[in-house]
């Protein structure tokens, strides 16, 4: 039973390949995907023939031990890396086999990400970050949203600050709203507060979080923090590159207001 909204549990078999089935309101859709290294007596199959249906408008949560596949997973979904065989359509779009060209085209305007290490620019303000995909890409930020970000993730005190005179906690806060700016199909977050105290780790979580519940918004989150992976509706479990389980958590942190930590 799904902690947050009462909904049944849905998980697939022990070994399984496949975590459920695909309906249309998926946001991402990845079918019998198998991603190898190498070759011969040196290859490595890093997934092993994957299928899963990623929920729109819903967080999940991609979990497993080290060398399962949860991170080639995930850059595979957003078109970071190539498949060896195998689908994946990602709002709408079959991403595989397409030009380098467009996958960076598509990846500029359907997606968001949030890193472990940030990735700000250091030049650039805590503000200029923030809009950075929407004026790269020639547009103008939608005012009312950017205000609504900075002020929930408490960084009105620090629009004009670098990324150096910024804590771990706002710059990553700052990725955060740069990754949610430009509306996108689906945000991905690679160990997103692994760099991070608990405190402010969780203030990640819990905005990532309300993100879902308030915007809409479609969140994959690759985490090997089983405390961070109960901030999701569904957690998909990876062991030695397929599917295991595909199921919501235990139980799932509320999601309350995040406190202003402007002068943190």
């Amino acid at each position: 039973m799904n902690a947050r909204t009462g909904a049944p549990t849905e998980s697939a078999a022990p070994g399984a390949s496949s975590a459920r089935g695909h309906t249309p309101d998926d946001v991402i859709t990845a079918s019998a995907v198998v991603k190898t290294y190498g070759r011969g007596t040196a290859e490595v199959r890093a997934l092993d023939g994957v299928s899963a249906g990623i929920p729109r408008a819903r967080f999940t949560a991609v979990v497993g031990p080290s060398g399962s596949g949860k991170s080639t997973l995930m850059h595979c979904m957003a078109g970071l890396d190539t498949v060896t065989s195998g689908s994946i359509v990602l709002d709408g779009v079959e991403i595989t086999g397409m030009s380098d060209r467009a996958l960076t085209r598509l990846r500029r305007e359907r997606i968001g990400f949030v890193f472990q290490s940030f990735n700000l620019l250091p030049q650039l303000t805590a503000y200029e970050n923030i809009v950075l995909p929407v004026t790269m890409a020639g547009g103008r930020p939608d005012r009312e949203l950017v205000d609504h970000l900075v002020a929930v993730l408490g960084l009105a005190g620090r629009l004009s600050h670098r990324p150096a005179e910024l804590s771990g906690g706002q710059q990553q806060r700052v990725a955060v709203a740069r990754a949610l700016v430009a509306r996108p199909a689906v945000v991905f977050a690679d160990e997103p507060t692994g760099n991070l105290d608990s405190r402010a780790g969780a203030e990640v979580l819990s905005f990532l979080r309300r993100s879902v519940d308030d915007l809409g918004q479609s969140v994959v989150m690759v985490t090997h923090d089983p405390a961070a992976a109960r901030y999701a509706d569904r957690v998909l479990t990876l062991a030695d590159g397929s599917v295991v389980d595909f199921a919501a958590p235990d139980a799932a942190p509320a999601a309350g207001p995040l406190p202003d930590r402007s002068r943190r």
